[in-house]
C-alpha cells in the first residue's frame, strides 16, 4: 500500500468523523466536560462560576473530608505515587491488602477483591461467571458496564421489563442453559429505586443461578452503618456477587468484588481486567481505610441524606408512576 493510499483512507476517515461530531452538535447531544476549580461539594465554582450541585455521586461529603485527605497524604509518603505494577507481578501493596480485608469484613462476605473502576470489577465478574454456554438475566435499566460485560462474555443474554420479578421468573423457568446468571443493579441511579433482591434472590435459588449485584449506588448509604444494600435486605448466600464502588459514597476511587472464596480466587485467577491492569495507587488505598471508618462511625451522614432525599419530588419518565411505593416498599 503506498503513501497516496493511506494518505486518502486517512482523510476519508477524518472527514467522517468530523461529519459525525456535527451532526452530534446539531442534535444537542455532543458531551462536553466541565472544569471545576474546587474540590467536590455542594457548591462547587464550575468553569470559573460558583453553582449549587445536584450532579456529585459525593453522597457522604467524604472526598474533601481533611481526614480522607489526611490518609492520602500518609498514604503517598508510605507508600509512594504508583503501585508499579499489576496486582500479579509486584503492584499488590500491604494497603491493598489491608483494604481487601476491611471490605470483606464492612459488607460481612468472606473475601473481596479491589478493582481500579466499577467499570473493571463488573467485566471482571460478569466475564468470569458466564461463558457460551450461560445465559445471563438483566434489568432492562442496568448500568451500561454490565451491558457491555455481558456482550464481552458471549453468553446468551435476556433481558427483563425493569424491577419485574414475575418476568425474570417466566424468564427463568424457560431457560435451559447449563448455566444462569442474574444481573442487576441495586439502586438504579437515574430512577433512585431499589431492586427487589430479596424476591430476586428467591429466584435464583429456585432456579439454580447465580445473582450479580451492582451496590454502586447503595455502599455506604444503604443497610446498618452503611454496609450495603445485602445488609440492608439482611441477605446472605454464596450464591451473590457483590460488587461496591469506591468513588461515589466512599469519596475516593476503586471498586471491589466482595462474595465466596472460591469466587474472589476464580476472579483473581481468569478476570482478564484485573490480570492486565497496573495497580491503583496504594495511596488510594489508605485514604479508602480512613474513608470506611468514617462512613462506619458518622451515621449522621447518612441520616442527613435521607433527609434531603425525602424532600425530592418523584422523577418524571418511564417508571415515575410507582417510584415512591418501591421506595417505600425497599425500606422495610
Amino acid at each position: 500500500m503506498n503513501n497516496s493510499t493511506l494518505n486518502t483512507q486517512h482523510s476519508t476517515l477524518a472527514a467522517e468523523l468530523h461529519a459525525e461530531l456535527e451532526e452530534l452538535e446539531a442534535a444537542g447531544l455532543r458531551r462536553r466536560r466541565r472544569v471545576l476549580d474546587t474540590p467536590q461539594g455542594a457548591r462547587p465554582r464550575v468553569d470559573g462560576r460558583e453553582y449549587l450541585s445536584f450532579c456529585s455521586n459525593d453522597y457522604l461529603g467524604l472526598a474533601a473530608d481533611p481526614r480522607v485527605i489526611q490518609a492520602l497524604c500518609e498514604g503517598a509518603q508510605r507508600h509512594g505515587a504508583g503501585a508499579g505494577a499489576s496486582h500479579l507481578l509486584s503492584g499488590h501493596h500491604r494497603a491493598h491488602e489491608e483494604l481487601e480485608r476491611r471490605l470483606a469484613a464492612f459488607v460481612r462476605l468472606p473475601r473481596a477483591l479491589l478493582f481500579s473502576s466499577g467499570y473493571l470489577a463488573n467485566l471482571a465478574v460478569v466475564t468470569t461467571l458466564a461463558g457460551r454456554s450461560s445465559e445471563i438475566f438483566a434489568d432492562r435499566l442496568n448500568h451500561a458496564s454490565l451491558n457491555d460485560a455481558m456482550l464481552l462474555s458471549r453468553a446468551r443474554f435476556t433481558r427483563y421489563p425493569h424491577c419485574d420479578v414475575a418476568a425474570l421468573g417466566e424468564k427463568l423457568a424457560r431457560s435451559e442453559a447449563a448455566d444462569k446468571l442474574v444481573v442487576t443493579d441495586a439502586v438504579f441511579s437515574m430512577d433512585g429505586d431499589i431492586a427487589p433482591l430479596d424476591a430476586i434472590l428467591e429466584l435464583c435459588e429456585r432456579f439454580d443461578a447465580a445473582l450479580v449485584v451492582d451496590d454502586a449506588h447503595g455502599f455506604g448509604v444503604l443497610g446498618p452503618e452503611g454496609r450495603g444494600v445485602l445488609a440492608h435486605f439482611g441477605l446472605d448466600s454464596p450464591r451473590i456477587a457483590y460488587v461496591g464502588t469506591l468513588g461515589k459514597a466512599a469519596g475516593v476511587s476503586g471498586a471491589f468484588v466482595a462474595g465466596d472464596v472460591d469466587l474472589i480466587e476464580m476472579l483473581i485467577q481468569r478476570s482478564r481486567s484485573y490480570i492486565y491492569t497496573t495497580a491503583s495507587p496504594p495511596a488510594l488505598a489508605w485514604a479508602l481505610i480512613k474513608s470506611l471508618e468514617l462512613i462506619e462511625a458518622e451515621s449522621w451522614r447518612r441520616q442527613r441524606l435521607e433527609a434531603l432525599e425525602k424532600d425530592l419530588p418523584a422523577p418524571r419518565g418511564r417508571s415515575a408512576g410507582n417510584w415512591r411505593a418501591r421506595r417505600r416498599r425497599s425500606s422495610r
